[in-house]
Parts: C-alpha cells; structure tokens; sequence
C-alpha cells in the first residue's frame, strides 16, 4: 500500500501512527510543507493522511500552498482514495467536500471524552469502540458535516468530532495519534494557546500516559478497520 502524508509543521507529525504507516509492505512517502510545498501525482499513493497545524483552511493569503493542497484532496477524493483528515487536515477535508469551517463557540485543548453517534457505533470503521472514548484535543475551529456524510459523534464543548464519508473518508477532530513527544511539542509551540476557558487544560495536566497508551491504540485500530472496511 502507497502512503502519502502531508505534514503542515514540524510539531504535528504522525506520532503513534507512525507505526501504522511503517508495517510491512507499505511505501510511504510525504510532503512537508514547511520545507518543500511540491505534491505528488495521484497516481502514486492508496491513501492520502492530512496532518494538523496551528493554521486555519482560511489562511490562502499566508500560505499559498493551501490552494494547491485542496486541489490534491479534491483530485484524491475525486480518485477514490483513501483520506484521513485530523485536526486541521479534517477542517480542510469538511471544506473541500463543500461544508463550512468556522470558530468553535469555545476553544477545545486537553483530555475530553467523544461520544460517538448511533451511526458511527454501527460501522464496521468503529467496530469494537466503546460509545464513549477518550481523545486529546487542541483546536479552536470546527466545520459543518459534508452533506451525504456521517456524523462521528461529539464533545461537550465541540458538536461535530468528525465523519465518515462513503466509507473513502475518514475526519477526526480529535488527536488519536497523539504522543507524549507530540504534546510536549505542542506545548512548547502552541503554549499561547492555553488561554483560561472551560475547556481548555491547564499544561501540567495533558501528560497522561495512561490515555495516551490508551488513544494511540485506538488509533491504530481505527486505521486499520477504515482501511478493511
């Protein structure tokens, strides 16, 4: 299987999917943007992972290649392949399927349970997946579901955590994927971010390693039953 990842800050990367991507008989291949903004054909990948980063799917005047990192998910989507958006890579996935990305009505940083939907329970992707699941959070925008999608389910501060779109693509809100290593690079980056509000941690109570072991399991059981599914 032909992997392409694109990776918007040196400080979001795959963290535990890392593993995933590397299994045996895969060939994985990336774009980072803040070194090289050149893409590939879409020809040459199965699956396409779109990464997070402190910039909003708005932000065309700042960072020009946004425009051309749309037009590759539109071309990859259009393919059929394989799309994993998470954090800002499910934002810019919602707007290129045509649904709206605005400010979440509060700021979402730390350990918050998902409450997954009806629908995603009875999907194969989230077979095996408890209704309620914990999940790193750090983002202050949301987006609207693709019409034809379904709804993954929500949090309490954030009503949309994501959707499944023809069983072709797969939007997480949420960090699965985070690390001990992605958090202490996020708060050393992003530190600003914890302004007070009631959904925002305070720092010295992200470092969860329970969770974190929990989640990244999650997250490599989530990948591969989108993958089979």
């Amino acid at each position: 299987m032909n992997i392409h990842f694109l990776q918007h800050v040196p400080f979001e990367d795959l963290g535990a999917l890392e593993k995933w991507v590397s299994m045996p008989g895969n060939r994985v291949t990336s774009t980072r943007f803040y070194e090289d903004i050149r893409l590939p054909f879409v020809d040459l990948f199965d699956v396409l992972i779109v990464l997070g980063g402190p910039m909003g799917v708005h932000d065309e005047d700042r960072y020009r290649w946004l425009l051309a990192e749309k037009e590759l998910i539109r071309k990859a989507i259009d393919k059929g392949k394989k799309v994993i958006g998470i954090c800002l890579g499910a934002q810019l996935v919602a707007e290129v399927l045509g649904a709206s990305v605005s400010l979440n009505p509060v700021a979402e940083i730390g350990w918050f349970n998902v409450e997954l939907s009806k629908e995603a329970l009875q999907h194969p992707v989230f077979a095996g997946f408890n209704a309620s699941i914990p999940a790193f959070h750090w983002h202050g925008d949301t987006f609207e579901i693709p019409a034809q999608a379904i709804a993954i389910g929500h949090s309490a501060a954030c009503k949309h955590q994501g959707f499944l779109w023809n069983n072709q693509v797969l939007a997480l809100q949420f960090h699965l994927e985070a690390t001990a290593d992605s958090i202490i690079s996020l708060l050393h980056h992003c530190r600003e971010d914890l302004k007070e509000g009631p959904y925002v941690q305070v720092a010295e109570s992200l470092m969860r390693p329970d969770l974190i072991a929990e989640t990244n399991q999650l997250a490599l059981q989530l990948m591969t039953n989108f993958i089979e599914s």
